[in-house]
């Protein structure tokens, strides 16, 4: 496990500086979008998305991993948790100025409101995985849904509506998606720079280096003392890759509750480390490391809510802009496509009340 702890490490360390190089960032490229009609981050995000697609794809059609693995294969789409939970998130970073992954690069180039903004996501994602908030997400959200008669993935509709075996569906839907996404990345000629093109492609490879690394190097198919297939390190028990508001809940939950015993360290931890160090190390290299803080009552107050939506945002919608973005599109999960546009739909609402709000 200490291998697969050390090239998670080493990979989100490069996640960390490509974030921080490259001013990747979710709600910067919304509010690109919505407020100057700019969509170079935006597809910097798709062409992300199109590699991490890519490879993914790759991978299950010559029968490396098994999407039904991943955290994504539930068969009941729970509808309102993932609108509701991406809506809070897309809200939740626009106050807070930047997404789970974005806090983190930032604190790591010396930004202390980003701390107190995964403190808020952490105490919020922790109640609602276990606390107060859990029980009404359990009782009263998540049983909203329904089932899905092909699985949860397009490229099992596919199959099962042409007749392709699921391998090739599964790749065959994956290139016809990336494609898109692609040709639609080309049409900016100003986007074509080498900054852009080693951010998003290079972040697209990180993902699937990470579903390589759970889902194949990480994978053991007879456990020595269960018999049971094995998935080491990650906290589901199943294939993950990157994903933030949870792992850094843990973090929380880990220095809490550390002397019962039951903690252990997960790939996801690990991850937030690595992004955290590869921030930190690339800032001050650069010479951009600067302590910053909070110069008004008002901005702590929005950092506060906005982390506090983004953690339970996050759990509810099973992931952030990495974990359902990213990550979960990658495997074109339909729960993945409805939390995403939860998360945008609910971002480009902030967004107008904060332009209302500055009239």
């Amino acid at each position: 496990m200490v291998q697969i702890w050390t090239i998670g490490f080493a990979l989100s360390f490069a996640a960390g500086v490509l974030i921080h190089r490259g001013h990747f960032c979710t709600m910067g490229a919304i509010s690109d979008w919505v407020l100057m009609r700019k969509a170079t981050r935006l597809r910097q995000w798709a062409l992300a998305l199109a590699v991490a697609m890519l490879g993914f794809g790759a991978m299950a059609w010559v029968g490396w991993i098994e999407p039904a693995n991943t955290i994504y294969a539930s068969k009941h789409l729970s509808w309102l948790s993932g609108l509701l939970g991406g809506a809070f998130f897309g809200v939740g970073m626009v106050l807070a100025s930047g997404c789970s992954s974005k806090s983190l690069v930032r604190l790591g180039a010396g930004n202390l409101k980003s701390l107190v903004v995964l403190m808020a996501m952490a105490v919020a994602g922790l109640a609602t995985m276990k606390g107060l908030t859990a029980v009404w997400r359990v009782n009263y959200i998540d049983p909203i849904g329904v089932n899905l008669p092909h699985g949860p993935f397009v490229g099992q509709w596919l199959s099962a509506l042409t007749g392709l075996t699921l391998p090739d569906a599964l790749g065959l839907s994956a290139v016809l998606v990336a494609v898109l996404l692609l040709v639609w990345v080309m049409q900016e000629r100003g986007f074509h720079t080498l900054s852009n093109w080693v951010t998003g492609a290079g972040l697209g490879v990180l993902v699937v280096a990470f579903w390589w690394l759970t889902g194949v190097f990480g994978f053991v198919p007879e456990h020595p003392l269960t018999l049971e297939p094995v998935f080491l390190t990650t906290h589901s028990g199943r294939m993950e890759a990157l994903s933030f508001t949870a792992p850094v809940g843990y973090w929380l939950d880990a220095l809490l509750y550390y002397s019962d015993g039951s903690k252990r360290l997960t790939l996801g931890m690990v991850t937030v480390a690595g992004v955290l160090a590869g921030a930190c190390i690339s800032a001050c290299l650069e010479g951009s490391f600067r302590w910053e803080s909070f110069a008004h009552r008002e901005d702590l107050v929005l950092h506060l809510i906005g982390g506090s939506l983004m953690g339970a945002g996050g759990v509810l919608a099973m992931g952030c802009t990495f974990g359902q973005g990213l990550t979960g599109l990658s495997t074109l999960s339909l729960g993945s496509l409805l939390s995403v546009m939860g998360i945008f739909l609910g971002a480009y609402a902030a967004l107008q009340w904060q332009m209302r709000q500055h009239g």
